[in-house]
């Protein structure tokens, strides 16, 4: 718990009252490589933070090819959010890429407590802006004016999770095939 807790005071400082009731509603859980955290169509009923593992957030194409967003590493909050918000199935699917270890909390629960506990909700908001606002709307210009190429080559300066990737996660993430990788991969050599 002290990763979950140190990840949530490093956006907001939570009490001891709040700490304590958030403690209730975690419980940690393993998942095998491959296995889902969460299936498209479904009802998110959990917020996961990761432990140790590596996870995908991705979508399937109409001749059923993994379409990756976003990639999570340790430390990271995930949850398919749009369908929790929206209180619709979600359109996601998140798998474990690695062997992974996570402490999940209910949404439910979770939404009650931000309810009644002024901090958690300042911490989720908090979280939301630096998240779904400052962080992804860079993400979403740079799928509209950047190359493939140009987006590879930002993944390959986040060494730690390129590293952790396989080459079809990868071609997945930029929109190409992996052909078209292996020739930007033979370009920039």
């Amino acid at each position: 718990m002290r990763e979950l807790l140190e990840q949530i005071n490093s956006y907001y400082p939570l009490s001891e009252e709040t700490v304590g009731a958030m403690v209730n509603i975690c419980t940690e859980e393993r998942f095998r490589k491959n296995e889902l955290l969460q299936e498209a169509g479904a009802v998110a009923r959990y917020y996961y933070f990761i432990k140790s593992g590596l996870v995908g957030y991705y979508t399937t194409d109409e001749q059923g090819d993994s379409i990756y967003k976003i990639f999570f590493e340790e430390k990271s909050f995930v949850a398919s959010t749009a369908a929790i918000i929206k209180g619709q199935p979600s359109d996601f699917n998140i798998v474990a890429l690695e062997d992974c270890s996570v402490i999940k909390y209910p949404v439910k629960a979770f939404r009650e407590l931000i309810v009644q506990y002024h901090d958690l909700a300042l911490f989720q908001i908090s979280y939301l802006e630096k998240n779904w606002v400052v962080k992804k709307e860079p993400l979403e210009i740079s799928l509209k004016h950047e190359t493939a190429k140009q987006r590879y080559l930002q993944l390959l300066e986040n060494k730690s999770l390129y590293n952790r990737l396989k080459q079809h996660h990868i071609a997945s993430y930029l929109g190409i095939t992996p052909t078209q990788l292996s020739r930007i991969k033979k370009e920039i050599k």
